[in-house]
Formats: C-alpha cells, structure tokens, sequence
C-alpha cells in the first residue's frame, strides 16, 4: 500500500437503514426486523466495527441512494490484503449487519439516553392495587 491511507474503495457500503427497524424492506433493509435495531447512527456503527476490531470510515457526505436525506454510510474493510478475515467471525457483509444490529442498542451513548425516561416512568408505575378487590355476596 501506498503508506498509510488505505484504499477505502474496494471497502464493503454498509448504510445505517440496512440495520434500521423502523424501515421496510422495500426502503433498504436487510436484516430480519426482530434483529434489526431502532434507528441507528454512522458513529454508532462505526464504534461497533471498532468493537469487532473491524476497520472502518465514516463518509458523512454520502447518502442512500433510496432515501436521499438519510446522510452518512460507513466504509468497512473485511478482508485484508492477503485475503484473509480481520474478524474470523465475521465472513460476509450479513453477518456484519447482524452483529452490528446487536451491539447497537448496548451503545454507550445510546444507553445513557434510554436511562433518563425509564427511571421517570418506573416510578410513576409504582403503585399497585391492593389484594383481593371487591368481595361478591
């Protein structure tokens, strides 16, 4: 290689609505609803790809050819020069998805926003009925 950039072209495209649960097939996903993940972002999936210890770059000029407002998409390098997996888990495109849809929602970022109302409503849901209810005669 020609020093230290690497040639992101040969890179597989991986669209943040590929993993989206709130899109329908018919607007770009790809993976199985129960697996997909609620609306994520280029930086999640990209730490996530960190995660896996899988190169990546994050082209925030690029947009989904099907939904022209949905910026971002995420280069991901699979295979190294030789040929063989950075992540021997991880051999296909789908397969990337899928871990991807999974580590989502455990993002850190991600889980401190879910905290914030979830410890407002389990107080409110607090209060329970008493036993028994009404007696019939």
């Amino acid at each position: 290689m020609n020093g230290e950039v690497p040639n992101i072209k040969k890179w597989v495209v991986f669209y943040p609505v590929y993993i989206n649960s709130k899109k329908t097939v018919a607007e770009g996903r790809r993976i199985s609803l129960a697996k997909a993940c609620e609306n994520p972002t280029c930086v999640e999936i990209a730490d996530c790809c960190n995660h896996l210890k899988v190169p990546n770059a994050i082209e925030i000029d690029k947009a989904y050819p099907r939904d022209f407002m949905q910026r971002g998409r995420v280069r991901v390098q699979l295979k190294k020069e030789d040929g063989t997996l950075w992540n021997p888990a991880i051999s296909s495109r789908k397969q990337l998805m899928l871990q991807v849809a999974e580590l989502v929602p455990r993002h850190p970022g991600r889980t401190k926003k879910q905290e914030a109302p979830s410890t407002s409503s389990a107080a409110a849901g607090s209060s329970k009925p008493g036993k028994g209810g009404r007696k019939k005669r």
